[in-house]
């Protein structure tokens, strides 16, 4: 006689090996996110200062020293910088945004060509540096948070407040470095007065961690093979999971400059980025470039690592700058002025076409300006 087999039992006998596979395979994929997590966690913590480009070499420029709050009610130091001419009225206002590790005083290097031709300046220190007190239970990192989109848009109101008084223009200029230059990108998607952008280093919090997470995944897993196949939505899940674990961690929110360059509009931008960045490559800056939607250029410069493309073409980097904001902030009535003041930069570059940014430099030997501008 046959013994007849119950179905249930064959049910439980079928579902049972596939409940211990889908189990296992949960279990691993917890694991492997925990890991990648903690590996990011480490480096958004721990990574070491970017190269500083203070400005203990350039001869200082008086001010206005203020104190103003951010928009979270923050205490901040700044000051306001009037251009060289007291005879001839200025051609706009720029707030400048310094890298981290560093303070205001290294608009001495950044901003003197600005001010030698007519613009007035605010620099301020973010939170944590300078002069700017630290906020109890938040520690600044490299990736710009709600605590410094905070500052950048109080300095931001600040500086408009003062124009209004003046019987001015409220229409400014951003001019930031590295993580300073994304601050600038969140405060200009958010104010209307913000009329052309400049960065130099700038990223995108999510998009760079991303990055870094499918490079180091590729050095620690034990599975070379498997983490270089994750799919993208296992990359996006990672990232969501990461930043939702650093706003426990850190007390803070890392906001998207790429979500935030697309809210931008039309706004002018222009974005330099050194060739040989190790920390931040090239592509970070080409996709913010890629969602500018507004009149936009993207500088490349040879041979220049993070933060020190200033110090690899010093005269190139005055003029582009100082192009840009004449094309898309200067008040027009006296627009007309020589590209640079300064008769020493004047005599090296000659402008000779035109791109999206308004120009395109060559060096009076005849050569072409060493780098690239993408239109």
């Amino acid at each position: 006689m046959i013994a007849t087999v119950q179905p249930w039992v064959w049910l439980l006998g079928g579902a049972l090996p596939i409940a211990l596979i889908l189990g296992g395979l949960f279990t691993y994929c917890a694991l492997v996110l925990r890991r990648y997590v903690r590996i990011m966690i480490n480096i958004l913590d721990d990574v070491a200062p970017t190269l500083e480009n203070g400005g203990s070499d350039c001869q200082h420029w008086n001010g206005e020293e203020v104190t103003f709050r951010a928009v979270d009610g923050h205490r901040l130091q700044g000051i306001i910088l009037s251009h060289r001419d007291e005879d001839e009225p200025p051609l706009g206002m720029v707030v400048f945004a310094h890298e981290f590790g560093s303070d205001r005083a290294s608009y001495q290097r950044y901003c003197r060509p600005l001010l030698d031709a007519g613009y007035d300046v605010f620099a301020f220190d973010f939170r944590g540096h300078g002069a700017s007190a630290p906020e109890d239970g938040y520690r600044p990192r490299q990736w710009p948070s709600d605590r410094e989109r905070a500052d950048m848009l109080g300095a931001i109101a600040f500086i408009s407040s003062y124009l209004e008084q003046q019987d001015r223009s409220c229409d400014i200029g951003v001019f930031g470095i590295s993580r300073g230059g994304g601050s600038a990108i969140l405060a200009a998607a958010a104010v209307e007065g913000v009329r052309a952008i400049v960065t130099d280093g700038a990223y995108s919090s999510d998009t760079t961690l991303e990055y870094l997470m499918r490079r180091f995944a590729t050095i620690f897993a034990r599975i070379r093979v498997v983490a270089e196949n994750h799919p993208p939505v296992f990359w996006q899940f990672l990232r969501w999971l990461l930043f939702r674990e650093c706003a426990r961690r850190f007390n803070c929110r890392f906001p998207s400059v790429r979500k935030a360059i697309v809210r931008m509009g039309h706004k002018p931008i222009l974005l330099i980025h050194g060739e040989k960045d190790s920390y931040i490559p090239i592509a970070q800056s080409q996709a913010l470039y890629d969602l500018a939607s507004g009149p936009k250029s993207l500088w490349v410069v040879p041979g220049a690592s993070h933060n020190q493309s200033i110090l690899v073409a010093p005269e190139t980097y005055a003029y582009k700058v100082l192009r840009f904001f004449d094309e898309h902030l200067a008040v027009r009535s006296r627009v007309n002025r020589p590209c640079m003041s300064r008769a020493s930069v004047r005599e090296q570059m000659v402008p000779i076409g035109v791109s999206s940014s308004g120009f395109e430099p060559l060096l009076a030997q005849g050569r072409a300006e060493p780098a690239t501008t993408r239109a």
